[in-house]
């Protein structure tokens, strides 16, 4: 199928759940004329125990389902997907593909000047061995130190954003890191944007002084941007773009939470069938 190369079709976002939320309310802030399709598989969340096998026969069913709506570009907002399938869709889909690892760790490299990088995110992700890899490509003397963060994922999604908990959470996660010499820390999964303050505080109370926090939602955001750009695929539109949200399972328990990732409401939550 032959991409839509207008500037004024939809971007495409997906992510396995809530997440990628983040990304679209960085995209909305970054881009704010863009027209978004969102897809959160919620049917099948979590994506990070399944086989990689799996990851990308679901990356791809997500993928059509935004080409059939006639999508300019797909942003994976998952870094799961982003670690195990970019490639894979690179190839099957005639559209650009863009994910969240890259610009993460364009902006770690970028903001550490050669000191080890701390990498906050799930446990798929930081074995998936994504991170290390993006960031060797891009700079070789740059330490990675990963850190998995499960707790931080249930912490966003019920809520649970300021207060005791979720620093002593914070730091529990971070005193080994910050321990080995990282002196900026990548938000390495979609949820943890909505806990930066916290993860902030304690990163700064541990190193004795304030560390860089790296959000990859921004830095996608912000790459997708410049592309679209370079590309000619920028809308012309100067009034704020929509915003179609789509789940495959549970409408309303999402658009309950996904205010809180979006900054917004989240209404007239389409469901379909993959």
């Amino acid at each position: 199928m032959t991409a839509p190369s207008a500037p004024s079709a939809p971007l495409g976002v997906f992510d396995s759940g809530l997440g990628g939320l983040t990304v679209v309310r960085a995209l909305r802030a970054c881009c704010p004329a863009e027209d978004i399709v969102y897809l959160g598989d919620t049917a099948r969340v979590p994506y990070g125990p399944r086989s990689p096998e799996t990851i990308v026969r679901y990356a791809l069913g997500c993928s059509r389902v935004l080409t059939r709506r006639g999508v300019k570009a797909i942003v994976v907002a998952c870094n799961t997907v982003s670690a195990v399938a970019l490639d894979m869709l690179r190839i099957e889909l005639d559209l650009p593909v863009l994910g969240v690892i890259l610009p993460g760790a364009r902006a770690a490299v970028a903001a550490s000047s050669g000191a080890p990088v701390g990498v906050l995110g799930t446990a798929g992700t930081i074995s998936s061995g994504a991170y290390p890899r993006a960031i060797a490509a891009l700079s070789t003397r740059t330490e990675i130190i990963g850190q998995p963060a499960p707790l931080l994922v249930s912490l966003a999604e019920e809520g649970w954003l300021d207060g005791e908990v979720p620093r002593l959470v914070a730091r529990r996660y971070l005193e080994p890191v910050v321990q080995a010499g990282a002196r900026t820390i990548v938000l390495g999964c979609t949820h943890f944007p909505l806990l930066r303050e916290p993860i902030e505080a304690e990163a700064t109370a541990l190193a004795g002084r304030p560390l860089t926090i790296v959000d990859s939602a921004s830095a996608t955001a912000d790459e997708v941007a410049a592309f679209l750009v370079e590309r000619g695929l920028a809308t012309a539109r100067s009034e704020r773009g929509k915003l179609h949200l789509m789940v495959t399972d549970r409408p309303r328990s999402f658009s309950d939470v996904a205010a809180r990732f979006l900054g917004e409401p989240a209404e007239d939550v389409e469901v379909i069938d993959l």
